[in-house]
């Protein structure tokens, strides 16, 4: 069955942490289930428009072998008879990044490569909406990599975002400690009104359970790495 994600995204990477993350939002439910893809110290990609799900899995699976994101992209796309239907987005954990959007995806559509970040989107209001990711995530320098995303994905909505509606959205990020595969922070929100706005208020619930149990952990002689690794409990998604 083709699902068919008409979706913004960004895909990026913090230089001084060397954390790696993706944000997404869409009008159909489940966004978080297909087009985001993510491996701590590997790269993160988002595969959406005519959504393949290989192209998050295999991509994974190349870039852990050592391809650039370019040749990675590349040779997915040469086996692909239906790529010109996708659109795809990678950063590695060096900061390479790779994007594609097939001539038969849905318009709006487009991508913008920057330092450390790609942003796309397909079936949007316009261009000025990835215009505003990308604006707002430059401007952001500074701050921790999930509040930028976020802010990312906010801007995108204000610009007009998905031209059928809100439905749902997803925060993937990896911690610079971490260990385990999954991310430390993976939240979804589905068939919600205003999904990146609850996504944002879920963050913020997760942020200060976090804090509170670093700061037990720091009295207690505890080492904060394994709560990092954490994925965020079933009751807050």
């Amino acid at each position: 069955m083709k699902m068919y994600h008409a979706t913004f995204s960004v895909v990026a990477k913090c230089s001084k942490t060397r954390s790696l993350g993706v944000c997404v939002s869409t009008a159909r439910p489940a966004v978080g289930d297909r087009v985001p893809h993510i491996e701590a110290e590997v790269g993160v990609i988002a595969t959406q428009a005519n959504t393949n799900v290989a192209y998050g899995t295999m991509g994974l699976t190349l870039l852990r072998r050592g391809f650039a994101p370019e040749k990675a992209l590349e040779d997915m796309l040469k086996k692909d008879p239906d790529r010109e239907t996708r659109q795809v987005i990678i950063i590695d954990r060096n900061g390479r990044t790779a994007a594609f959007t097939g001539r038969e995806t849905k318009a709006w559509r487009g991508h913008l490569i920057g330092d450390n970040y790609v942003v796309a989107g397909n079936m949007l209001k316009g261009g000025n909406v990835i215009k505003a990711m990308a604006k707002t995530f430059e401007r952001s320098v500074g701050e921790a990599l999930p509040e930028r995303l976020i802010e990312a994905l906010e801007a995108g909505q204000k610009a007009g975002g998905d031209r059928r509606g809100k439905v749902s959205a997803a925060l993937l990020v990896t911690s610079e400690e971490q260990t385990a595969k999954q991310p430390f922070v993976d939240i979804r929100v589905d068939e919600n009104t205003d999904p990146i706005r609850e996504l944002r208020r879920i963050f913020r619930t997760y942020s200060a359970k976090i804090r509170r149990k670093e700061r037990a952990q720091s009295f207690s002689g505890i080492s904060k790495n394994r709560e990092w690794n954490m994925r965020v409990p079933e009751s807050y998604k």
